[in-house]
This record gives structure tokens, C-alpha cells and sequence, in this order.
């Protein structure tokens, strides 16, 4: 089967998942596919929104994630609190979701570029139960860093503590300051430009 093939027959029309009942009843409102739209933290986040639609919190006011960590699609062990001193960037993705598609070409391309840089870049795949469709949209777009591989949304619910900038959409990013601290989150599909914006000021920090 080509896999690239069957990703663009797919992309052709909207799709929409149901998520699962603890998720919803945990209150992570996740939008499946969303590719716009004006983000909302929700409870005491002490972000700022941007006018580009990405929300950043003061140095000060920055929450660490819980444990992030599980198997990988190609099946190896990843904790995203092993890569502290990095700033660290999740991507919150699914193969069926055509925003997703329109920004890993950006997502590819900023990686390799700033990897020299002390970034490193995680992939959250979701809402994939044929894992062979999300290892085929990795290839097809170039992506060579790891995701991931969180089916049901598990990694998701628990990740991130609440209260706190938390992905409530896929597509989603939640960038992590050197400390593993959440420091910017986009709620939509982004250009390079607009990833670059949020990894930026973050390489900087001492």
C-alpha cells in the first residue's frame, strides 16, 4: 500500500474524531483539526496573547510539564524531562488532519535548523490507531525527530498540569523554556515564520 497515496486521498475532505469520554470528562476541550480561531488558556495561565494568536507567560510565571514520556512510533523509550536543558518544542499532530499536513514542512525544516541550536522537537501523534499512517506521514514530509505515539490521548490529558497552557487542539504546540518550563502554545496550524517567533526569544534566555 502507498501510504503517501492514501494521505492525500484522505486529506480531501474534513475529518473529525471523537474523543474519548475521560478526556472530555477531565475537561481537556481538544478541537480535532482546528486551523484557526482565537486561543484560550482558561483558569489562572498568567499568559499574554499575542495578535498572532500565540500565547507566551513571563519568565516568573512559567509551570513545568508532569512526565511526558511513553514509546516512540519506531517503538523506543522518550521522557521529555531527559531533554532539560534544551528548549523543546511538542507538536501536538494526527495523520488524517489536514492542518497538520499543511504545517510539517515548516515544523521539518525549523528543526534541522536549530537542532545546533539546543532545540530539540517532539512529535505527540494522536488519534492514530493505524500507527503505520502517522510512520508514513513522517517520511512523507521529511520529519527525522521523534513522536510519540499517544492513540488514545493519554499523554495528552496528563502531561500537562491544569491550569497551565495545555494543547485544546490538533494541531497544537506547547514550546518548553531550558528548565522544561511551559514558556508559548499555538492552538492552530503555524507558518515557519510564527514557529520561529515562539523558539526564538527562548534560544536567547540565559
Amino acid at each position: 500500500m502507498n501510504f503517501g497515496s492514501a494521505l492525500r486521498r484522505r486529506s480531501r475532505r474534513p475529518l473529525r474524531v471523537v474523543l474519548p469520554a475521560v478526556v472530555v470528562a477531565a475537561g481537556l476541550a481538544l478541537t480535532a483539526c482546528g486551523s484557526g480561531g482565537k486561543s484560550s488558556g482558561g483558569g489562572n495561565t498568567l499568559f499574554v496573547t499575542s495578535t498572532a494568536g500565540i500565547d507566551t507567560v513571563p519568565k516568573a510565571d512559567r509551570r513545568p510539564v508532569n512526565d511526558i514520556s511513553g514509546k516512540t512510533l519506531d517503538g523506543k523509550n522518550l521522557t521529555v524531562a531527559s531533554l532539560k536543558g534544551k528548549v523543546v518544542v511538542l507538536n501536538v499532530w494526527g495523520s488524517w488532519c489536514p492542518p497538520c499536513r499543511e504545517e510539517a514542512p515548516y515544523f521539518a525544516k525549523v528543526a534541522k535548523d536549530t537542532r545546533a541550536k539546543g532545540v530539540a522537537f517532539v512529535g505527540i501523534n494522536t488519534r492514530d490507531a493505524n500507527k503505520d499512517l502517522a510512520v508514513a506521514f513522517e517520511k512523507n514530509y521529511g520529519i527525522d525527530y521523534p513522536s510519540l505515539y499517544d492513540p488514545a490521548g493519554n499523554v495528552i490529558l496528563n502531561g500537562f498540569p491544569k491550569g497551565s497552557l495545555n494543547p485544546q487542539a490538533i494541531p497544537s504546540t506547547i514550546v518548553l523554556d531550558r528548565s522544561g518550563k511551559i514558556a508559548a502554545r499555538s492552538l492552530m496550524a503555524i507558518d515557519e515564520a510564527k514557529l520561529r517567533k515562539m523558539i526564538t526569544p527562548l534560544i536567547a534566555e540565559k
